[in-house]
């Protein structure tokens, strides 16, 4: 036998709430009940009303009290009988209230999405206006508000809250609230009531018109935010689709009047900007010092040392690696790790003299990321390349050198402000204002990193036939001034 089980629309929550109790106590299932409002057409079937403490009392997750207390007020016909029929199935899975896979929760938990965002919209686009005479120090206030759905009741302690110092009503099709004295009370809904004038209302369209950015509007995002079925009851709506139309004629005219930076202004501050270029102007015997006693970023606080260049001071050949590896950020020199090792073999193969070049590394200090007792390499950031190439034009100037190789992307956007594509770039010779002719070419690391023999050979011929025709363009400078 079906049974139909009547919600009154005023206190909705809790008849829902006893109904439902009820009816679980009594073993009803969700086929043998028929939910409706109190105040919808009466059908074929009787009323019933549910047993009450027949049997022991139905516990159900506490997050689902606070779901239902949402649902109940959501315009949908079938929200009580779903709410029941998922109820019904928690008896003996509580787990379901976490389950996002569940279809029924998903549905529940849409319509409460739902009506949050009705109550929201509540609170937003509710306009007030005066009705009458103040009256003991309280002035008295009504709105009409056509919510999607029945968010009156649950919303009404926002209001009261917010305006306890006033009399008001909100009058909506499906029910009232009237807060007088103090005290608050639901009414049934009417129709919409001959609100009077309210002379306050040009100032707040005015106001509305005046913080209004034409160069910030977005209509989409506004109607979204603003849906168009509240306007008619906004007074400041009726001024939109004008401001509207007339936003990008005043983005431009609000850009065209935008003051512009003076000509001696930009001129002092590009020259206070030269003035603190990366340059290093010390004697050179101190600069050995002055790159230990580096400080320039953090790199400094974790490193062990700074680890400086070595070979001739007038060498006619410039080595430049990426950063020192933990070999070299423990022995104080460059090149001694494995990937230095694998640079002198290959070195050696094309005779190329270590001892007649100057090897350094772009930057000074060994950044890491601490795994254990291990130290795992860390590529250093744009901003630790700049700071340290403050070292690295130091040491070209003093060395001077016909022709720099530069090994990997950080010692490529180092000299030549570009760290990209270096696979492709390899074998080629660049010009960097300042700096001598720069080879590009694969640091050895990458090498040692390659997963495959193939790709490990083919890498280690690339730099073989790069370091060879470094030692032949240093050989002939003619060579060098065209390549």
């Amino acid at each position: 036998m079906t049974r139909r089980i009547t919600i009154p629309m005023i206190g909705a929550a809790e008849a829902w709430r006893k109904a439902a109790r009820g009816a679980l106590q009594d073993g009803i299932s969700p086929d043998q009940i028929m939910w409706g409002d109190a105040d919808a057409p009466e059908d074929l079937f009787d009323t019933f009303e549910v047993a009450r403490g027949r049997a022991e009392a139905v516990t159900v997750p506490r997050s689902f009290i606070a779901l239902a207390n949402r649902v109940v007020w959501h315009s949908d016909p079938s929200r009580f009988a779903r709410l029941y029929g998922f109820v019904w199935r928690l008896r003996d899975a509580p787990h379901l209230i976490t389950d996002r896979g569940d279809a029924d929760l998903a549905t529940l938990r849409a319509m409460e999405k739902n009506v949050r965002r009705c109550q929201h919209k509540m609170k937003a686009f509710v306009r007030f206006r005066e009705i009458g005479e103040a009256e003991a120090n309280r002035r008295s206030f009504a709105a009409w508000f056509e919510p999607t759905h029945f968010t009156v009741e649950p919303t009404a302690d926002f209001f009261v809250r917010r305006f306890a110092d006033m009399d008001w009503r909100i009058y909506t099709p499906s029910v009232s609230a009237v807060f007088e004295d103090g005290k608050l009370r639901l009414e049934a809904g009417c129709d919409k009531p001959d609100l009077p004038h309210d002379g306050g209302e040009e100032l707040w369209v005015t106001y509305f018109q005046n913080i209004f950015n034409p160069a910030r509007l977005k209509v989409q995002a506004m109607t979204s935010e603003m849906p168009k079925k509240y306007w008619k009851n906004m007074p400041e709506a009726a001024s939109i689709p004008q401001m509207i139309a007339d936003a990008p004629a005043r983005a431009r005219a609000m850009a065209e009047a935008a003051p512009t930076l003076p000509h001696i202004r930009v001129d002092r501050v590009l020259a206070q900007a030269q003035a603190h270029q990366s340059a290093w102007d010390g004697p050179a015997a101190g600069l050995p010092a002055a790159i230990r006693n580096c400080a320039r970023c953090e790199l400094a606080c974790h490193a062990t040392q700074a680890v400086l260049g070595e070979g001739p001071k007038t060498a006619p050949l410039m080595i430049v690696g990426e950063q020192p590896g933990d070999k070299e950020d423990l022995q104080g020199r460059p090149f001694v790790g494995p990937a230095g090792q694998l640079f002198d073999e290959i070195a050696e193969e094309v005779g190329l003299d270590r001892s007649q070049a100057y090897v350094t590394n772009a930057v000074k200090h060994f950044k890491f990321k601490a795994q254990g007792r291990r130290r795992i390499h860390q590529r250093p950031n744009r901003s630790e390349i700049d700071q340290c190439r403050w070292w690295l034009d130091a040491e070209v100037r003093r060395v001077a050198p016909r022709l720099i190789v530069a090994m990997g992307a950080t010692a490529a956007e180092a000299l030549t402000g570009n760290g990209d594509a270096i696979l492709k770039r390899r074998g080629t010779v660049q010009i960097a204002d300042g700096h001598p002719p720069v080879l590009i070419t694969l640091h050895p690391s990458y090498i040692l990193r390659a997963r495959d023999i193939d790709t490990r050979l083919q890498a280690a011929e690339q730099l073989r036939v790069d370091l060879r025709r470094a030692v032949d363009l240093v050989a002939a400078p003619r060579k060098l001034a065209s390549a």
